[in-house]
């Protein structure tokens, strides 16, 4: 009797052994997974470098990250703007936007990209830009901020 006794404890520590050995390949797939999406969520692309006075500005589902944007009147400035949401996005499908109407400026990023225009402002001022695609449009104050041009 002592013998199936130990051979049952045997079999028992080995099943515990392989338990907690699953259980360590599955929480290190499951902490690895969540840790590369967290990068993946934060990390940005190094975008490549634009001669000239460049200012870049990124948009996602909360916002501009640049509230204002400060030139000067008569200098050609080149603004670049990147969208960080996802071609997956039901509202505005991951494209934003970043509009002056003074300055008849209209850019609209493609998802996970960017795209630019140059121009030279000619009178000083404060001006509006927006995001009218998605996120509520122009009522929304996190997706609009000023662009001032200093004389």
């Amino acid at each position: 009797m002592k013998k199936e006794t130990r051979e049952e404890q045997k079999r028992v520590r080995q099943r515990r052994r392989f338990r907690a050995r699953t259980y360590g390949v599955i929480a290190t797939l499951v902490l690895g997974t969540a840790a590369f999406l967290l990068y993946k969520a934060f990390w940005r692309p190094e975008l490549p470098p634009i001669p000239g006075n460049t200012i870049d500005i990124a948009a996602d589902m909360g916002g501009f990250d640049r509230k204002e944007v400060r030139v000067k009147a008569g200098e050609p400035v080149t603004v670049r703007l990147t969208s960080l949401d996802n071609s997956h996005h039901t509202d505005g499908g991951g494209k934003h936007q970043w509009a002056v109407d003074e300055l008849r400026l209209n850019l609209i990023a493609p998802p996970l990209g960017s795209t630019y225009t140059t121009f030279t402002p000619d009178k000083p001022g404060t001006y509006t830009f927006y995001c009218d695609i998605c996120c509520g449009g122009r009522a929304n104050p996190t997706m609009s901020g000023r662009l001032i041009v200093a004389g």
